[in-house]
Formats: C-alpha cells, sequence, structure tokens
C-alpha cells in the first residue's frame, strides 16, 4: 500500500502533481503503473484498442482534450480493463455507466460523466507525450493515485 502524500514527502523533488480535476469512479481507490497514452477527440476507437494491447498493470491516460460532450468510457471499456489486469485508467474527459464503474475493481479517474457514446472514427494518437492537469504524462513513466491525488514520477518509486 502506498499514500501519495507519503510520495510527495519522500520524492518531491522528482515528482510532478497533478491538478486536482479528477474524480473517482473505479471501485480501485488507489492505483500505480506505468504510464500508457492515446489521444482522442470525441472517439474512442483507439481507447478500446489501447485497452486491449496495453500491458498487465499499466495506467491507460487518455487526453480526450476536456470535452463534456460525449462519454469515452463506460462499463464495458472498464470490464475490459478489469479482465486484464489494468491497473487504472485516468481520462481528461468523460465517462458514463457511473453506477456500475463504482462496482468495477478499476481505477478510474475522469473530470465528469456524459451518458452520450462517442463517435467511432478511430482518429487520435497513441504512444506520445500528453499535457494536461498541469503535467506531461509521458509513456514508460509510472503515475501514483489515491484520494489525496495524482503524482508522476520518471521511475518506479514502490
Amino acid at each position: 500500500m502506498f499514500a501519495t502524500a507519503d510520495l510527495c514527502d519522500q520524492f518531491s523533488e522528482e515528482l510532478q502533481i497533478a491538478e486536482p480535476i479528477f474524480k473517482s469512479f473505479g471501485e480501485k481507490r488507489s492505483f500505480y503503473g506505468k504510464i500508457a497514452t492515446v489521444k482522442v477527440f470525441e472517439d474512442n476507437v483507439l481507447v478500446v484498442d489501447q485497452l486491449e494491447k496495453i500491458e498487465e498493470g499499466s495506467v491507460l491516460v487518455v487526453d480526450g482534450q476536456a470535452s463534456t460532450k460525449c462519454a469515452l468510457l463506460g462499463d464495458r471499456l472498464a470490464t475490459i480493463a478489469f479482465d486484464r489486469k489494468i491497473s487504472g485508467i485516468i481520462i481528461n474527459g468523460c465517462v458514463r455507466d457511473s453506477a456500475e464503474l463504482e462496482h468495477i475493481d478499476v481505477g478510474i479517474l475522469a473530470i465528469a460523466t456524459n451518458p452520450l457514446k462517442s463517435k467511432k472514427k478511430g482518429e487520435g494518437q497513441v504512444g506520445i507525450s500528453l499535457h494536461f492537469g498541469g503535467v506531461t504524462w509521458t509513456p514508460g513513466e509510472y503515475i501514483y493515485c489515491d484520494g489525496d491525488g495524482v503524482v508522476l514520477a520518471k521511475r518506479k518509486l514502490l
């Protein structure tokens, strides 16, 4: 078990601390792992693709460019993440099926909910550095999340 506050006390010089823009939707409230990234806009085809490909224990960071016009993840995709043992998903955008997400043992952070499903065009980018929430999310680096916040490190701290 870890606490982001303790990580900040011990490793503050090497951490980035994300702005507190996220709400927790998954059953798992504390999670960490290696970052995998995808950037999309109101289209979740690449989100599904990455959930089916990234390594077990990873955290998928989705830059939905802060759109609140539709959801990029719901219970079906969260179940894929659970089945594949993905540690968590962080979305700069919306989720749906929030009542069901509370019972899926995956860490899920997003900025809001919206019941509308996304487009299905397959447009976007994967495996790139993302910039939102006051930090840079770099593939292969590490992320630690709990009720106090989200911190990023260039190396595995636990």
